[in-house]
């Protein structure tokens, strides 16, 4: 199952980016961001409506579709195409994005019947070395990958430092609206620097990347999701649990007592850890930002854990009061020079040691499941599969299952603390280890 590199291209925007929207000025927040890229892979089934033709001109046509509709979705998108001139900076020069195809020698439905974390990584532009040395200074890295059924696999892969997950669905919302035909589908929103000024960012960083953990994938149906709801809101009180229990909630609070548990039993004693849960700020504004707005606009909520936390509806309540104190008391600060001050004022309280102890663990969650990451149709139909590979630890990394109801949760961790997690009793009998991401199969 391995992935061969089929041909290497530059896909440069349909139309010059005019004179004045040369010199795109990041905002704080883009500063802040790690200069890694960020991975969003959608699987695609062979076209029915194709069969009549081989599969090699089946993946001909839809990789020059790709091709021909990014281009045109760059117009727009004009900094995507552009490079980073120093640390506050974009020159939107029309450089282009690199685009990949390559193939792997195994069906669709052979790869998706138990997906494997360590095998996701070939589909990524950034696992080549060749493609590293090549695709240096491209801000967008795009990779279809064709297995021997005719399916595809299509990666997107923008900088950190010009977009967030939301920022990134909103590109491919884009692209994919040109695709099927409508090049005023999404008009992006770029704020940068105008909406947030720039700081000195001497010693100032968010949380650093971690090396490469031990990675697994747990489903959680909609049944059971539903059922611990129930019992959440039972147990925190008749009035409170409608408001303290949403699926990502639940999700996150049965990965955090297991997490805690196999802490635990390798320390021998409780351990405190604090949470981080990256929080959207577009609609927690006041008014709210576009969600077609472009750039890094999140920031952490964090949950302090003694460690000694046991139960469902204990977990659940304290990181979604957290969660509420902050999109009530902090979330509207991110914005004009006050926000530059207030976002300062927090790293330095970081830099000091208050809030990233190195005698406290830290564990990272962002969920996807509010976007519709299965609506992106690209002219081939909706994916079957999409999912988000992070391997930093400790990482969770939460998307919506192809029905919308469950949730689906890779998680990344330690080795030594991961064992004891694919062995929790507690866990697998609320989620499922790694099942079969192929529909009906």
């Amino acid at each position: 199952m391995k992935v061969a590199i089929i041909s290497r291209n530059t896909i440069k925007p349909s139309k010059p980016t005019p004179l004045h929207l040369r010199t795109y000025n990041l905002s704080l927040l883009d500063q802040l961001a790690a200069s890694q890229h960020v991975d969003l892979i959608f699987f695609y089934p062979s076209n029915s409506n194709l069969e009549y033709k081989n599969v090699a001109s089946q993946v001909l046509e839809k990789s020059h579709h790709l091709q021909s509709s990014l281009s045109k979705t760059l117009v727009n998108f004009y900094p995507f195409a552009g490079q980073v001139k120093d640390r506050s900076t974009i020159e939107c020069n029309d450089h282009g994005a690199y685009f990949v195809e390559a193939q792997i020698n195994c069906e669709l439905r052979d790869f998706l019947s138990k997906p494997d974390p360590d095998k996701l990584c070939q589909f990524v532009p950034s696992n080549d070395p060749e493609t590293i040395r090549l695709a240096s200074g491209f801000l967008l890295h795009v990779q279809l990958t064709a297995f021997t059924c005719g399916g595809i696999a299509v990666t997107v892969s923008p900088s950190h430092k010009l977009t967030d997950i939301s920022s990134l669905c909103t590109f491919i919302r884009g692209w994919t609206g040109i695709a099927l035909g409508d090049e005023e589908s999404v008009i992006p929103e770029f704020y940068g620097a105008s909406f947030l000024p720039q700081g000195d960012l001497q010693n100032h960083d968010m949380i650093t990347s971690v090396h490469r953990n031990n990675t697994k994938r747990f489903v959680f149906s909609a049944t059971m999701i539903a059922s611990l709801k129930d019992n959440i809101k039972r147990a925190i009180g008749h009035g409170h649990g409608q408001h303290w229990a949403s699926s990502t909630d639940v999700v996150t609070a049965v990965l955090l007592r297991s997490f805690m548990a196999a802490t635990k039993s390798i320390l021998g004693s409780s351990h405190p850890f604090q949470f981080h849960q990256v929080v959207n700020l577009r609609p927690r504004m006041n008014p709210p930002l576009p969600k077609n707005s472009i750039g890094n606009l999140v920031w952490l909520s964090t949950t302090f854990f003694e460690g000694n936390e046991t139960e469902l509806h204990e977990l659940t309540a304290k990181t979604r009061k957290d969660l509420e104190v902050f999109y009530h008391e902090k979330a509207n600060k991110f914005k004009g020079h006050q926000g530059s001050a207030f976002i300062c004022d927090l790293i330095n309280y970081n830099r000091d040691g208050k809030l990233y102890n190195k005698n406290i663990t830290n564990m990272l969650c962002t969920s996807l499941s509010q976007f519709p990451l299965y609506d992106f149709d690209f002219g081939g139909g909706k994916p079957i599969w999409v999912t988000c590979p992070m391997y930093n630890g400790n990482t969770i990394v939460l998307t919506s299952t192809k029905s919308g109801d469950g949730i689906e949760a890779w998680i990344t961790l330690e080795e030594k603390v991961m064992d004891l997690v694919e062995r929790d009793e507690n866990l697998l009998a609320i989620a499922s280890l790694n099942p079969s991401a192929f529909p009906n199969h």
